[in-house]
């Protein structure tokens, strides 16, 4: 498994305060590997508690595979925001959302958690989108502000990646890139073009998260 990171995630593309690149990518051999390489990868960082995680792809097509391929693993609460999603589904998949960034932030960053929480879900959340179907932040929906976020189709156009940072990651959030062969070359412009230093993912990338 190899993976690279990159710099801070809000546009402009910038370099986090500690220099610690928060992007990586994740090299997958063979195309047929992809899907198994995510499930293996999400079996890992899934077991953070209430991890706030993003997938994005580009179609519909690899939406409904992934979500099919994801639904299995038991500590991950999964969600898909696709095109003809009921618009009040939609709000209550975002908010869902917000509600584990609010308790991730509340564990993870001031160390204090909510006593009446205990017990509860513990599980990840995980929100699979396509690019159409990203939070429009024009419109006045907000950001979701995951902790992660996998592209697990590397967009071709560096405001594409731009553009899935700001709806989905929270500043000091990390992004996983998966490459399969030609891509590397897609990753290298889109890291010329903005200024990244892409960097190889540790194997201990659940202790970074």
């Amino acid at each position: 498994m190899a993976i690279d990171t990159i710099d801070a995630p809000s546009p402009p593309f910038q370099t986090g305060q500690s220099g610690l690149s928060r992007h990586f990518y994740l090299a997958v051999d063979r195309l047929q590997f992809k899907m198994q390489t995510v499930v293996d990868l999400l079996g890992l960082v899934g077991r953070r508690p209430c991890l706030p995680i993003v997938v994005c792809c580009s179609s519909r097509d690899d939406l409904d595979s992934l979500c099919s391929s994801l639904s299995a693993l038991p500590f991950i609460s999964s969600s898909a925001l696709y095109s003809d999603l009921a618009e009040d589904e939609r709000a209550c998949i975002l908010e869902k959302f917000r509600q584990v960034t609010t308790k991730w932030n509340q564990t993870n960053h001031s160390g204090v958690g909510n006593e009446d929480d205990a017990g509860k879900d513990e599980r990840s959340h995980m929100v699979i989108v396509t690019d159409a179907c990203l939070p429009l932040l024009a419109s006045g929906e907000p950001p979701m502000n995951g902790h992660l976020l996998i592209n697990y189709e590397l967009p071709a156009k560096k405001e594409t990646y731009g553009r899935r940072m700001a709806t989905c990651l929270t500043a000091d959030g990390f992004v996983i890139n998966m490459v399969v062969g030609g891509e590397v070359v897609t990753l290298k412009s889109i890291e010329e073009s903005s200024g990244i230093v892409m960097q190889e993912m540790p194997m201990q990338i659940l202790d970074i998260l």
